[in-house]
């Protein structure tokens, strides 16, 4: 008997009103535990709308998103999202940015113990403990990311969605940052979908990477890279796999 993915999709459809056509169409794929599944596309494909339909945060125009073989209608307790832009709120300190939402109504409650401890956790595990108490201003730009991904983590979700959270930093702080996700992702059990515009992010990080393309968008390609992580010396494997996936999204837009 095939286990129940952790998350799912089915023919997901998203059409705007007054559009012409679907942004997406005929949209699945499948999260398995521990997975991070990366979503390549050109800038404008629907990347970030898909994501927001697979968080629950936008109802698909058809199909379906199941979470443990549920449908998925609402944002999910275990279901964390993460931006580019990290959203964080300047006058609440990073310790008090990180606990924000683990009072609302979507997740479960918490003793004032249990919620402490969590946030404490989460901190930790990005590295922040010696600045929890700062505010936005003061911190740089890899470290308001660190605590984007402390909030996703004192959720203790099981899917994290990532939609570019590392496309403005630097190059330094980008490998940082992707090393910490896999980090997490190896740390809490927890899986994840990465949208980028970035071959290279998608193929160090990603067990699978799924291309978009076409209008509406569609999945036009599918990569299993079965490399052990960290791939950073696998400079010949991965360009091999980064000249084909270019070929065929080169491909695309020429089409479209």
């Amino acid at each position: 008997m095939t286990p129940t993915p952790l998350l799912a999709a089915h023919d997901l459809e998203l059409r705007y009103e007054g559009a012409p056509a679907p942004t997406l169409a005929g949209f699945g794929l499948a999260l398995d535990p521990g997975e991070v599944i990366a979503i390549l596309g050109p800038s404008g494909v629907g990347k970030s709308s898909l994501l927001r339909v697979l968080g629950g945060l936008q109802a698909p125009s058809a199909g379906k998103v199941l979470m443990e073989g549920a449908v998925l209608r609402d944002v999910h307790p275990r279901v964390a999202v993460a931006f580019q832009d990290p959203c964080l709120l300047p006058w609440l300190t990073l310790e008090a940015n990180v606990a924000f939402g683990l009072d609302f109504k979507s997740q479960p409650p918490l003793s004032r113990q249990e919620r402490e401890a969590r946030v404490e956790a989460a901190i930790r595990e990005v590295g922040l403990s010696h600045a929890r108490r700062l505010h936005p201003a003061a911190l740089s730009g890899g470290m308001a990311q660190r605590t984007a991904l402390a909030r996703c983590v004192a959720r203790k979700p099981q899917v994290l969605l990532l939609d570019e959270p590392f496309g403005a930093l630097d190059e330094v702080t980008r490998a940082e940052m992707q090393d910490l996700l896999l980090k997490v992702v190896a740390d809490f059990g927890a899986a994840a979908i990465l949208v980028t515009h970035d071959i290279d992010e998608a193929l160090l990080l990603a067990d699978r990477v799924l291309l978009l393309g076409g209008a509406p968008a569609r999945q036009i390609g599918e990569w299993r890279v079965t490399l052990p992580k960290p791939r950073g010396d696998y400079v010949v494997e991965l360009g091999k796999l980064r000249i084909e996936i270019l070929q065929i999204l080169h491909q695309a837009v020429r089409r479209h």
